[in-house]
C-alpha cells in the first residue's frame, strides 16, 4: 500500500482536489484520446465528470452494458449524463460477460472472468477502433486496500497486483479518486455539482450483480437477484443507511406453496451502517419493514421461498457476498 497515499476526508478539500485531479488527467494524457469507463455507479460517475471537466471532447466515455445491471440501470445512466452535458456511447456487450461467465461458480474465478471480458475483450477492442492510450476508471483505495489485504480481489485492480496495463491491454489505466474512500468520492461529486442521486447513491460493485450472487451467474439467476434487488432498495430507500442489498443463495431450500413441497430459492437481505466500508455493522430494521420485504420477495418472485437477514458485523462478514 506504500504506493498509494490515502487522502483521509479530514484533510480533503474537494475543490482542490478537483483541480489537481484535473490537471493532472490533462498532463497524462496529453494531445491523446482517453476513454472512459462508466458503470454509472458513484465512483465512476464522478471519474467521468472529472475526466470531461479536464480534456473535453478528447474524452470519449462507453457504457457497458455487461447485462448484469440492476433494473432499468442502463437507462438510468444515459438519461443522467445526458443531462450533466456528457455524451456517452452505449455499448452491447452482454453475450461476451455471459459466455466468460458460463460455468464458472468461484467467486475468484468469476471475478477474473469479468476482469478478462472487461479490460481485454471490450475495453481492448474500443480502445483500438479509438486509438486511445488512456483508459481512465474509479478504482479507489478500499478496492486496493481489499485486495492487497487478500480480503477480496476487486476486478479493477491491476497495477497494484503487477499487472501492466499497458502490456497486458494496450493501453494505460489512470485512477484520479485512488486516494479517496468513499465518503471522500461524494464530497468531490458534490463539489463538482452533480446531483444528489448520483453522488449520494448506495454504493453498487464494479462486477454488479455477478457478486450478489453464490454460484453460477447464469442469466436466468441474475435476472432473479434483479428482481430482488429491485424490491428491497424501493422498501429501504427512506432508511438512512450506507448500503442495502439482495443476495441469491447456491443451495435450494425447502418451502410450503400451496399446501406443497417446493423446493425454492433463498435470498438473503443485507442493509448496513458504516462510514467507509472498512468496518460496518447491520442496520436494526424494524421488524416490520423485514416481513413485508419477505412478503413482497416470496410473492413477487414465486422461485424464491426464504428471505433471511444477515446479522453478522464486517469483521468478520463483507458488506458483499462475493
Amino acid at each position: 500500500m506504500a504506493s498509494v497515499q490515502e487522502i483521509p476526508i479530514e484533510s480533503l478539500d474537494p475543490e482542490r482536489f478537483i483541480e489537481d485531479q484535473c490537471r493532472a488527467i490533462a498532463r497524462e494524457t496529453g494531445d491523446a484520446i482517453a476513454v472512459n469507463a462508466l458503470s454509472g455507479g458513484v465512483d465512476s460517475s464522478v471519474v467521468t465528470m472529472l475526466a470531461h471537466r479536464a480534456i473535453g471532447e478528447r474524452l470519449k466515455t462507453y457504457f457497458i452494458d455487461n447485462g448484469l445491471m440492476r433494473q432499468g440501470e442502463p437507462e438510468s445512466v444515459m438519461e443522467t449524463m445526458t443531462a450533466l452535458g456528457v455524451p456517452v456511447e452505449q455499448i452491447d456487450a452482454k453475450e461476451e460477460f455471459y459466455s466468460a461467465l458460463r460455468g464458472i461458480a468461484d467467486p475468484e474465478l468469476k471475478r477474473q472472468a469479468i476482469t478478462d471480458t472487461f479490460y481485454k475483450t471490450v475495453f481492448g477492442r474500443l480502445v483500438k477502433q479509438s486509438g486511445a492510450k488512456y483508459l481512465l476508471q474509479g478504482t479507489i483505495y478500499t478496492d486496493v486496500e481489499e485486495t492487497v489485504a487478500g480480503i477480496k480481489r476487486q476486478h479493477n485492480i491491476l497495477s497494484q497486483l503487477g499487472i501492466d496495463t499497458q502490456s497486458a491491454y494496450g493501453y494505460k489505466v489512470i485512477e484520479p479518486l485512488i486516494q479517496l474512500r468513499k465518503t471522500g468520492v461524494r464530497a468531490v461529486g458534490k463539489a463538482l455539482g452533480m446531483p444528489e442521486s448520483v453522488y449520494n447513491r448506495p454504493p453498487f460493485p464494479g462486477p454488479a450483480l455477478v457478486t450478489r450472487v453464490i454460484g453460477e451467474a447464469t442469466p436466468e439467476r441474475i435476472e432473479l437477484v434483479r428482481r430482488a434487488t429491485y424490491i428491497v432498495e424501493e422498501a429501504l430507500a427512506g432508511v438512512d443507511a450506507f448500503q442495502y442489498l439482495a443476495v441469491l443463495h447456491e443451495d435450494r431450500v425447502t418451502g410450503v406453496v400451496q399446501g406443497a413441497r417446493q423446493y425454492g430459492n433463498q435470498v438473503e437481505i443485507r442493509c448496513w451502517d458504516s462510514r467507509d466500508a472498512v468496518v460496518a455493522k447491520p442496520t436494526r430494521l424494524p421488524y416490520d419493514v423485514l416481513e413485508k420485504m419477505a412478503a413482497r420477495i416470496t410473492g413477487e418472485i414465486p422461485e424464491v421461498v426464504s428471505v433471511t437477514y444477515n446479522i453478522t458485523q464486517k469483521p468478520p462478514s463483507t458488506i458483499e457476498a462475493l
